[in-house]
């Protein structure tokens, strides 16, 4: 089973996750426009799409702060690598 993007990084921003108290719910683990995307749950496998994220304006997730770029984020890469010529960006 592919891993939705909370699960590969363990955030604990999905709904009932450890960090929702301190840092809320992330968009990508309840945007329904992309379910299926990529073969993930919601935005999951696309979270870099959901509002509130990289093309929403406004950068949530902490580790896209962190590395500055989706390009060079481990998960990113990993679903390109597993998705192939089906690759929704």
């Amino acid at each position: 089973m592919r891993s939705n993007c909370w699960e590969f990084t363990s955030c604990g921003r999905e709904p009932g996750g450890k960090a929702v108290d301190a840092h809320g719910i992330c968009s990508a683990a309840v945007n329904k426009s992309y379910n299926g995307a990529n073969h993930g749950f919601n935005a999951g496998r696309c979270c870099w799409r959901a509002a509130g994220t990289l093309y929403g304006g406004h950068c949530e997730c902490a580790l896209l702060q962190e590395l500055g770029s989706c390009d060079k984020c481990e998960f990113f890469q990993l679903v390109k690598q597993e998705e192939g010529s089906d690759f929704r960006a």
